[in-house]
């Protein structure tokens, strides 16, 4: 059985909004159904949220889940990440599609950079990732994925997560199995571990399945007190 990852990492949403502008973006249509801010393309921060990482079962967050870490203003990162060292039985993922406007330090063990790469033009960011955010943990999210990816340099990073395009979007564009396969074989040579999100199982078959955590992720995940 496959296992929604939405399960394993919980989405904390501290910013609402992105300047970024994708077609396919799900987490503007959420906003706009669910009235989260008046306005997506102008990031609003919510730092009473911030109590929540007060909780004492270790857990892992995506912090980035509405907005795009580029968009973050300084102070915001200052207090964020302040709380975070403060809670360190959690681990912190942030992505990001435009890792050459970042300018962050951290040696933080429970913290992990990423990007988003969603088609062969874009795997540039990833080497820009490792050049702006200079971290100890970097991941890399392939979703949606637009066509095959060649030539992957992984250097440095830990963890992959690869899906496809959701919703009801005109023009949408589901994931080919070669492509994943694609993906699959390139972090495989370079002994990264592989997340497929559940909605690849229609595409790929329960049999064509990968679902590895980090062994940091699996602390937090299925040891909790």
């Amino acid at each position: 059985m496959s296992v929604c990852i939405k399960s394993l990492i919980r989405n904390l949403n501290l910013v609402v909004g992105c300047t970024v502008g994708c077609t396919y973006c799900y987490a503007r249509n959420n906003c706009r159904r669910f009235h989260m801010t008046d306005d997506f393309s102008v990031p609003e921060y919510m730092p009473r949220k911030l109590r929540i990482l007060d909780g004492r079962d270790p857990r892992v967050f995506l912090m980035t889940g509405m907005s795009d870490f580029s968009d973050w203003r300084p102070e915001w990162t200052t207090e964020v990440f302040d709380c975070m060292a403060r809670n360190p039985q959690h681990a912190y993922l942030f992505l990001t599609k435009r890792p050459e406007r970042l300018d962050l330090q951290t040696d933080d063990d429970n913290v992990w950079m990423g990007v988003t790469v969603t088609c062969g033009a874009e795997k540039g960011r990833i080497a820009a990732l490792r050049q702006h955010a200079r971290a100890r943990h970097y991941h890399v999210t392939f979703e949606p994925l637009f066509g095959p990816i060649e030539g992957l340099d992984l250097t440095g990073v830990e963890w992959i997560v690869v899906g496809t395009e959701t919703g009801r979007r005109r023009g949408k564009v589901d994931a080919r199995p070669e492509w994943v396969r694609g993906i699959i074989a390139q972090a495989r040579a370079q002994g990264v571990a592989v997340f497929m999100k559940e909605e690849l199982l229609p595409i790929m078959g329960e049999s064509g399945m990968i679902q590895e955590l980090p062994e940091a992720f699996k602390q937090r995940v299925w040891n909790r007190n």
